[in-house]
């Protein structure tokens, strides 16, 4: 049904953009993206525009059914489709190419991936019960089920490493590191957000800890940062690498409960001498509860895990119950911030 730009939304028709309905068919939009990055429908137009039956055959797909998916993810700035009917790729929709720096299709894959999906659909209960839906789903916690299935585990791991490359160089450019010294990288992942660190400064040396499966495929093996890393593997509740001039630990807190970052914090502070320096990247919720980017991330969780987003208050109560100091939280050009700390 056609409706004038500039006239008023009816919150009662379901076929009205209104608020309620943008979000009443999430599920279709992130179906629909998924559906052509399983396919890599993006790889496909990487030299340019093709016709619907140009690409289903390549794919080996049913034309009809491609050709409606494309039509809505064009509505939606992913696709552009021209007079003839031809399909091509736009800028945002360029990230789905599994071939280009940035690309965003193993984020997608993860985040679209059934386990998302069944844990979602737990949500009812949990405001019911405050059970954590994926354990409900799964009878184990999120990250037992990742250690236990290689191939969800993989995907995490390369999920992750897909959606915090950009986020890794715009941190490391709000911080002035030191120039010289050790940096410890806990929980670091693949070593991304390390090797953004190391390549800033060509004095300092890093150690990427984290699970030993884990570490074993890091991105370390770059020229900038040649001789000046080494990999750790280990469990972060119980020790982690002493010695450090400078801990990090990005985007982990907000994966656990209040014990179990007491618990992480409380390796590090046993690890640290007086005066190091510990810096928590992770979003910051506004105290006074105003909207913030960070509240979506609060909900998958809600979802998933123990964890929460957490205000600068609540993270301040962590660290000094830690053993640190706050000194101070800078902003970055990403979502999350810089909160430094010190080991008192």
């Amino acid at each position: 049904m056609a409706t004038s730009s500039d006239s008023p939304i009816d919150p009662t028709d379901p076929f009205t953009p209104s608020p309620l309905n943008r979000l009443l068919y999430g599920h279709v939009y992130s179906a629909s993206v998924r559906a052509v990055a399983v396919h890599r429908i993006a790889d496909h137009l990487a030299e340019g525009p093709r016709t619907v039956e140009d690409l289903a055959a390549s794919a080996g797909l049913h034309a009809g059914s491609l050709r409606r998916v494309l039509r809505l993810l064009a509505m939606h700035g992913l696709f552009t489709q021209d007079e003839k009917g031809a399909f091509a790729l736009t800028e945002a929709g360029g990230v789905l190419r599994t071939d280009v720096p940035g690309s965003q299709h193993a984020a997608v894959m993860l985040i679209t991936h059934e386990m998302f999906h069944r844990a979602a659909d737990g949500i009812p209960d949990t405001l019911r019960t405050g059970k954590t839906p994926f354990e409900a789903a799964y009878g184990v916690p999120f990250f037992t089920h990742l250690a236990g299935s290689p191939a969800e585990g993989e995907l995490f791991d390369a999920g992750m490493a897909a959606m915090s490359g950009r986020v890794d160089e715009l941190v490391a450019e709000s911080y002035a590191f030191p120039g010289s010294g050790t940096v410890i990288d806990v929980a670091g992942g693949r070593g991304g957000f390390l090797r953004a660190v190391l390549s800033r400064e060509p004095a300092l040396t890093g150690v990427l800890f984290d699970q030993p499966n884990t570490v074993s495929d890091h991105l370390l093996d770059a020229e900038e940062v040649r001789g000046r890393w080494s990999v750790a593997g280990g469990d972060f509740f119980s020790e982690v690498p002493a010695g450090g001039d400078l801990y990090m630990l990005k985007h982990i807190l907000h994966d656990w409960n209040d014990e179990d970052c007491l618990r992480i914090l409380g390796a590090i502070r046993r690890a640290a001498a007086p005066g190091k320096r510990l810096l928590v990247v992770d979003a910051v919720l506004p105290d006074n509860g105003d909207a913030h980017p960070a509240v979506e991330l609060d909900i998958i969780m809600l979802m998933l895990v123990k964890g929460r987003e957490r205000t600068a208050t609540e993270f301040e109560n962590l660290l000094t119950r830690s053993g640190f100091k706050l000194n101070r939280i800078l902003p970055t050009p990403s979502l999350p911030s810089i909160i430094e700390a010190e080991a008192v």
